[in-house]
């Protein structure tokens, strides 16, 4: 069965290019086969899902989305200062490397070095693009209705892929 309009539970494939506030491309799918996810499941920011809803294949539309309704506000407090000795011996500390945290319950919280001191690094966890607007472009290339298998885990499957 094949949507027609884009609603909660449909496997849509879009094409994008994302631009920050100073209309520098920060990411797109250009040039690569679209990008496939399953409506209301939040795969995408809830920004671009609500400007999805309702829309058809072959629309072609700019989103603006705010930083709330993108990837948050940026949070200050994610922002923390640690002694290079806490790290292991040979660490990369070089703008821009990741590191992975460990959070009070024993979550994994991705984090990026900002600043690197003599003595000590600073690392970020706030997604690179919190506290930021952005500028999408979008054209919608295919809709159809997720199988019970995607609904029941959660996200689109490609062709023959079947997965937990």
């Amino acid at each position: 069965m094949t949507a027609q309009t884009i609603t909660n539970d449909t496997v849509v494939g879009i094409h994008y290019t994302l631009k920050g506030e100073d209309g520098e491309t920060i990411d797109s799918s250009a040039g690569q086969p679209p990008f496939i996810y399953l409506q209301g499941h939040g795969q995408v920011v809830p920004g671009l899902e609500s400007a999805l809803l309702g829309k058809n294949v072959g629309d072609k539309f700019p989103v603006e989305i705010s930083a709330e309704d993108g990837y948050g506000d940026y949070v200050a407090e994610m922002s923390m200062t640690f002694p290079k000795s806490q790290f292991p011996e040979g660490a990369a500390f070089e703008v821009d490397n990741e590191f992975e945290l460990v959070g009070e319950n024993n979550e994994v919280i991705p984090a990026r070095i900002t600043a690197v001191e003599a003595d000590s690094i600073t690392l970020d966890a706030n997604h690179p693009l919190a506290g930021k607007k952005l500028f999408f472009e979008i054209e919608i290339v295919s809709l159809r209705a997720a199988t019970a298998e995607e609904l029941e885990h959660g996200h689109a499957h490609g062709v023959g892929e079947s997965h937990d």
